[in-house]
């Protein structure tokens, strides 16, 4: 398969600028503080004792700092969603950058992790060469109370040292707990452990106060390497013969050493806060709960939520975060909205599939199994919902659907659900977007998944058959388990029998077709499904076609 340069550039360029710039940073910032501490003349004597190792430890530091905050702006979702959603700041090149926020957190923290390693690795060095390099001439340099000191009670007794032991400890913790396998089979050890960052942050600004490392004030009164008052001839000889005349070399003053003023507080403090301020205004926005009005359970373990909630707005294609306190206190989940609030209809809904431990609490709740001793009361009574809180809306990719002249939706199975707010403002007639015609792929393993969303996709059929419509909105359905395969046989439902087929697309000749459809245009895809699916559609949009119709991808994830 050709890759095509413009449509590399469409789908890959920005980030890939964004990525130089970012480890452009990183190299420029490690060799200015490398060669700051390798030649600057107030570290002479430090650097004496400690050699190189002083100076990947000072470098290292400098990236973390730089790293730790840039970690967490990508974490400041409502943010995002405000720049997003400014379309007179933010172009859709802009736009689509800003989908990639999970990739560049990763990306720092992975970053830290390496250079934290680096760092850990050059300071043990230093530390032993503290207690094997321990200087008479120069007692305010050490760190060790005596030659020889062991290197462990160095660690152990001094606040860098403690402190520095205490953030590997929660740096491997994070880090080992964010992988997939970990979030996948037990997302509560990710959460807790991920919000150790707070700790994390607290012990860095801490960890400088101890001032392990000192550089020396006087240099203009004491060169370095200017011969000292104490110093016998013999020690004398060296730099006599070098440095000229013994009397222009003489010190003007003993060396004097004091600590640097800690910096980390200086990089952190500003992205920090500003997280701070956005995690209170979350708070604070979600701290009502919502009203839940219909829970309506369909076909293959999925369970649709209709709420209300007070002064809620969300365009579609944006999702929300869910906390529910009888299943959770501190664990929250993300779910794309399936329909959004209209000036006609307050409530909002989200669909959600019933897999893992949360959701199978979560549906517990919500639709408790029915007492055999409530079965006798003569009366109806109201059924009782669990407390739910909502964070958001957020922002995704989906929102993008709008900004095309031409769309192509691609979901699999419950990935539908970022789309179907979409199909939903079309139904309601919205107005103000430049969409011209929309593909829809649906691929779902059994036939009972398309009833989520059938009616939906019947009115919206309708609806645009009676407006004179009928290229608008061309629609395909995928079912890809052939065993025991029944046909939607409902007579409401015959718009999507035409449709339907049996297999797995072809996804090539798929796109083939849409380009020769709209030849010379730029068609955004946004695929919200599994990984497989995402990868393949991924490189035909990077691929050569003669119609020169280049698509942007856009996948759907959640931060």
């Amino acid at each position: 398969m050709t890759v095509s340069l413009r449509s590399w550039v469409a789908n890959e360029g920005g980030k890939h600028f964004v990525l130089l710039l970012w480890l452009g940073a990183n190299t420029w910032l490690f060799l200015k503080t490398f060669l700051l501490y390798f030649t600057g003349q107030q570290y002479h004597y430090l650097y004496k004792m400690l050699g190189l190792g002083l100076c990947i430890s000072r470098a290292s530091a400098s990236l973390l700092n730089l790293n730790c905050s840039l970690v967490l702006l990508p974490m400041c979702r409502s943010l995002l969603t405000f720049v997003r959603g400014t379309h007179t700041v933010s172009s859709r090149e802009t736009r689509r950058l800003l989908d990639k926020s999970k990739t560049f957190h990763v990306a720092c923290g992975v970053s830290i992790c390496i250079f934290s390693v680096v760092h850990v690795s050059a300071h043990l060095v230093n530390v032993v060469n503290f207690s094997v390099s321990y200087s008479e001439d120069f007692p305010a340099l050490n760190l060790a109370r005596y030659k020889g000191e062991d290197p462990k009670l160095i660690i152990l007794t001094t606040i860098p040292g403690v402190t520095g032991v205490l953030l590997v400890l929660i740096l491997f913790l994070m880090f080992t707990s964010s992988s997939y396998c970990v979030r996948l089979s037990n997302y509560e050890i990710f959460w807790y452990t991920h919000n150790l960052f707070i700790v994390f942050y607290i012990i860095l600004m801490v960890h400088m106060v101890g001032g392990a490392l000192k550089y020396q004030t006087n240099v203009e009164a004491h060169p370095p390497g200017c011969l000292r008052a104490n110093q016998s001839s013999a020690e004398q000889q060296g730099e006599e013969l070098e440095q000229g005349e013994d009397e222009e070399r003489r010190c003007g003053e003993e060396a004097h050493f004091q600590p640097h003023y800690p910096q980390t507080w200086l990089w952190v403090s500003g992205p920090l806060c500003l997280y701070c301020a956005e995690r209170f205004y979350r708070y604070i926005r979600s701290s009502d709960p919502v009203t839940i009005v219909t829970v309506i359970r369909h076909p293959c373990d999925v369970i649709e939520l209709r709420m209300l909630k007070k002064n809620f707005k969300a365009r579609p294609g944006q999702y929300v975060v869910l906390n529910c306190p009888g299943v959770s206190s501190f664990e929250n989940h993300p779910f794309t909205l399936t329909t959004c609030p209209t000036e006609n209809k307050e409530t909002f809904g989200i669909h959600l599939r019933v897999v893992g431990d949360w959701t199978e609490r979560f549906t517990q709740l919500l639709l408790p199994e029915p007492r055999m001793d409530l079965e006798i009361l003569p009366m109806v009574q109201q059924r009782r919902y669990p407390k739910l809180y909502i964070d958001g809306p957020f922002g995704s990719p989906s929102e993008e659907v709008f900004n095309y002249d031409v769309s192509v939706c691609v979901a699999g199975g419950i990935g539908v659900t970022p789309f179907a707010c979409v199909l939903h403002a079309l139904l309601d007639g919205w107005t103000g977007f430049r969409l011209q015609r929309l593909y829809f792929v649906w691929v779902c393993r059994e036939l009972q998944s398309f009833y989520w969303f059938a009616e939906l996709l019947c009115a919206l059929h309708h609806k645009l058959w009676q407006e004179n419509k009928p290229d608008y909105f061309n629609l395909k359905l995928y079912v890809s388990q052939t065993d025991n395969l029944q046909s939607m046989s409902e007579e409401k439902y015959r718009p999507l029998t035409s449709r339907l087929l049996v297999g797995r697309p072809r996804w090539k000749l798929l796109f083939d077709e849409i380009g020769k459809t709209n030849k010379h245009k730029r068609v955004g895809v946004f695929c919200c499904g599994p990984k497989g699916i995402s990868r393949t559609l991924h490189k035909l949009c990077n691929s050569a076609r003669s119609s020169g119709t280049t698509f942007e991808f856009n996948k759907e994830s959640f931060s």
